[in-house]
């Protein structure tokens, strides 16, 4: 199985968002999006459908042979596809009670993205991180 190893750590990717203008914070979210590992069109389902986003946002989990949790994703809008990958840096290849006891948005607080991007964009976030949490839950 093929995983996000082109991903930066979540740690260096806050760092170098630090730095940015709101242009090049865009343009980081939409290579963060690129570098997600390609989810076949088949998975994108009504299942595996994020509610409550303005895009559509898709995210299927597999279990890894040891039982971490490795979720695909993908989304049909740049900027939310490299919202999606920022979340799965904070959860990506983890056991699921591992994934249950992140804090997700914490991690992402650093990010300001509710300040960063247009609430239309965000506000699919919080159903995101539930649904991931849903699934380590259905794991654990």
């Amino acid at each position: 199985m093929t995983v996000m190893t082109d991903l930066p750590a979540l740690a260096d990717l806050q760092e170098e968002y630090e730095f940015l203008d709101a242009d090049d914070r865009y343009r980081l979210l939409i290579d963060l999006g690129r570098a997600l590992e390609q989810m076949p069109d088949a998975l994108k389902t009504d299942t595996t459908l994020v509610r409550g986003c303005s895009a559509a946002v898709w995210v299927y989990p597999t279990v890894l042979d040891d039982g971490r949790l490795h979720f695909l994703a993908d989304s049909n809008a740049a900027i939310t596809k490299g919202i999606i990958a920022l979340v799965l840096l904070t959860v990506q290849d983890r056991p699921p009670a591992a994934i249950g006891a992140t804090d997700i948005e914490g991690a992402l607080a650093p990010f300001d993205l509710k300040n960063q991007l247009s609430s239309n964009r965000t506000q699919g976030i919080p159903n995101m991180i539930a649904l991931i949490r849903q699934t380590a839950a259905r794991y654990s």
